[in-house]
């Protein structure tokens, strides 16, 4: 965990939870990606076919399935593969709590794709509470909005009797995994609970520990075994069946009206991801003090991988623009960010600090974390070799 080093061909650390490494230090990621080529995509594709089909012909004058959205590029293009498909589905989205207007406009878009949606916000105050608990005790602003975008479209699919849910990619696959899981296309309470990113913290240590009634955590508790079998409900990887690609997403998206920005955002490489929770800036920081890297390294290896870019440029680029403080994201300053949840800024840096692995990082011979001209810390390997 402390001893850094990174993948031979993209720029993955081993610090990175779940990654595994070959003898050659290829990360798990990479691995699934140079077996794609192996893959029969037509004999995936008609897999997807023949499951959507069954779950059409169960209920042919109702909705389909499911599409999960924040009204992001990838949940556009799940909505429109459906609509090809020939399918009827229904769009649930998650709001998050401090949307981005240009997040707003492309959760408005989804309607505009032809289909019916379900806008879901959870209560503010409850809200705003857990992120601030969730930011303290296991350093993620936005385990609300991860663990809600999981249950909240699982319940409805119970409660409406949708049984097919269509989530977009598998992230053990797309970001490097344990080995075994990757030929894993089913979403189910195992997956969420091991890989959904809800960091040890569970929906009845809120009720515990905060003292918030059960009432108010309907939305953030994931149906029971019983009631997931009295409909059957199933999620399936979109991106197990057809080559995941978040560019042509992206592209497939905006030519249905969905909008970017016109420079890569805040601590990423694109400008076309994570354009709807402001928080996500935060989020990603907390990535990088805990194993070291960032949503940039993210897309440097998938852009690797793509051929996008080389590992050189890569690691050019990480060295620059990766592990940035987070002064702001999508226009919003870090303050208004920090005051919707009732923190202050030292308050903040307290907790970053807290959650910074200074194994990682360089430190002074009192052992205090070293800072640049930006406020940033200075990983100890940043050479990626």
């Amino acid at each position: 965990m402390n001893d850094i080093y990174y993948c031979k061909q993209c720029v993955y650390p081993s610090t990175k939870p779940h990654i595994e490494f070959n003898e050659d230090r290829i990360c798990s990621g990479c691995i699934a990606y140079n077996n794609r080529p192996k893959i029969d995509w037509q004999q995936r594709e008609e897999k997807l076919k023949s499951i959507l089909k069954d779950f059409k012909n169960k209920s042919p004058d109702y909705y389909h399935c499911i599409v999960p959205s924040s009204g992001g590029k990838d949940s556009h293009y799940q909505a429109i593969k459906m609509l090809e498909y020939g399918l009827n589905p229904l769009v649930v989205n998650v709001v998050p709590d401090k949307l981005a207007e240009i997040g707003r406009h492309n959760m408005e878009n989804m309607r505009y794709l032809g289909v019916d949606t379900i806008q879901i916000s959870l209560d503010p105050i409850i809200r705003r509470k857990i992120n601030k608990f969730s930011l303290e005790t296991v350093g993620d602003i936005s385990w609300p909005e991860h663990i809600s975008i999981f249950t909240v479209p699982v319940k409805v699919s119970v409660n409406m009797k949708i049984p097919l849910l269509i989530w977009g990619e598998s992230a053990e696959n797309e970001n490097g995994g344990p080995i075994e899981t990757l030929d894993n296309n089913i979403l189910n309470r195992r997956w969420l609970e091991e890989f959904g990113g809800l960091l040890g913290l569970r929906t009845n240590d809120l009720e515990d520990i905060l003292k918030i009634p059960k009432n108010k955590l309907i939305q953030y508790t994931y149906p029971s075994e019983k009631e997931l079998k009295s409909v059957g409900s199933m999620g399936i990887f979109l991106g197990q069946f057809l080559p995941w690609d978040s560019l042509k997403n992206a592209e497939v998206a905006a030519s249905h009206g969905f909008k970017y920005y016109k420079n890569n955002v805040e601590g990423n490489m694109v400008p076309y991801e994570n354009l709807d929770n402001v928080y996500m800036r935060i989020h990603d920081y907390f990535k990088f003090l805990k194993y070291g890297y960032d949503r940039i390294t993210d897309w440097s290896g998938w852009n690797i991988r793509n051929g996008k870019i080389s590992r050189k440029e890569a690691v050019k680029i990480n060295q620059e623009k990766s592990g940035r403080y987070p002064e702001t994201y999508l226009g919003y300053p870090l303050k208004v960010i920090l005051d919707e949840i009732n923190c202050s800024q030292d308050e903040f840096d307290n907790i970053c600090d807290k959650f910074t692995n200074k194994n990682l990082f360089q430190c002074n011979n009192k052992g205090q974390l070293i800072k640049d001209e930006t406020g940033s810390l200075i990983l100890k390997n940043r050479d990626y070799e």
